[in-house]
């Protein structure tokens, strides 16, 4: 059993709770948590489980009782559930604290819709995790890939609906995935949509665009990703500027691009590695697109060969410049 306390002051490291036990009765535990730091009034705190031993081990909680011992405030909480909260389920419980003369936050359903293009096919052997940051903390890692609702599947692409029950973020700020595997493997994630579940909007884009190559000899992947813009009934709002103006959504405030690139015709001219390109116009700058599905061939930028990319991103106004690289990985 493992804790994590977020205050006003921030969040405390995570407090396992494995040789922390002071007093032990029939179903009930209690704990003595000397927090390192002040965190100043603690608004929420989540329980979870780790280093489950097999997926059919549970917990079940009933009641919740917290005293801070200088102030003798106290809080407690009727809980009544089950970690995990489903087989392979999610490992985490978070709850608002509510002292007194203080109000509280609330718990929110949240769906994150993933767009991807191979992910569910390797389900299996991949793990995968969200972190969502937002004006009130952040969720903690949860995984993307149990408990799925409204799977689609195309030829080229697939979208599906993780649900996660977290204390009201606030604004959203960015998620942060964590990708590992038991095989080696690419992934390629498209874009998150995230929403809570009982409200149509505001819906915050997440775009990602890229393809992850994943060694499962390799620690897992990082990948940070700030929001792109969010949809408010039909209004969009770019991520990347606060003050930026809003646009309609729709396609017609979209742009589309056509990207050939021309690879040398010398010897070692090629390139194995993971290829992005960004737009720079006189207006915005596009997102960060990955170069790895060409409408031409399997396998991009090989020797003296023309790759041709479509790409849609926000209106950019006249292009003046372009980055283009790669992370240096393969030959």
């Amino acid at each position: 059993l493992v804790m994590i306390f977020y205050g006003s002051n921030g969040k405390s490291d995570l407090v396992s709770m494995g040789n922390k036990v002071e007093h032990q009765a029939k179903n009930q535990v209690a704990y003595d948590i000397h927090l390192p730091t002040d965190l100043g009034m603690l608004y929420k705190v989540r329980l979870g489980l780790q280093h489950l031993e097999n997926s059919m081990s549970q917990l079940s909680f009933h009641h919740f009782k917290m005293q801070n011992t200088s102030t003798l405030d106290t809080f407690s909480l009727t809980i009544n559930k089950t970690l995990p909260l489903s087989l392979n389920g999610d490992r985490w419980i978070e709850f608002p604290v509510e002292w007194p003369l203080k109000a509280a936050l609330s718990v929110a359903t949240y769906h994150i819709t993933v767009f991807s293009r191979n992910i569910l096919a390797k389900r299996n052997v991949v793990h995968m995790t969200a972190c969502v940051y937002g004006a009130h903390g952040d969720t903690g890692d949860r995984s993307l890939l149990c408990s799925l609702e409204n799977v689609h599947q195309e030829e080229d692409s697939e979208s599906f609906v993780v649900v996660m029950d977290a204390v009201e973020l606030g604004e959203l700020d960015k998620v942060i995935l964590l990708i590992s595997s038991k095989a080696d493997c690419k992934l390629h994630v498209k874009k998150l949509h995230l929403k809570e579940a009982l409200k149509d909007d505001p819906i915050y884009v997440f775009e990602v665009n890229e393809t992850f190559s994943v060694d499962a000899n390799n620690p897992e992947i990082q990948k940070e990703i700030p929001v792109s813009f969010v949809i408010k009934g039909d209004k969009r709002k770019n991520g990347s500027d606060n003050n930026s103006h809003t646009e309609g959504s729709q396609p017609g405030n979209l742009t589309d691009y056509t990207i050939k690139v021309y690879t040398g015709d010398k010897r070692g001219a090629g390139t194995d590695a993971n290829v992005h390109i960004i737009l720079f116009g006189n207006e915005d700058k596009s997102e960060i697109f990955q170069l790895s599905q060409p409408l031409e061939h399997q396998d991009p930028f090989e020797r003296g060969r023309v790759d041709t990319f479509k790409i849609m991103t926000k209106k950019l106004g006249s292009l003046h410049s372009i980055e283009i690289g790669h992370d240096g990985k393969g030959f």
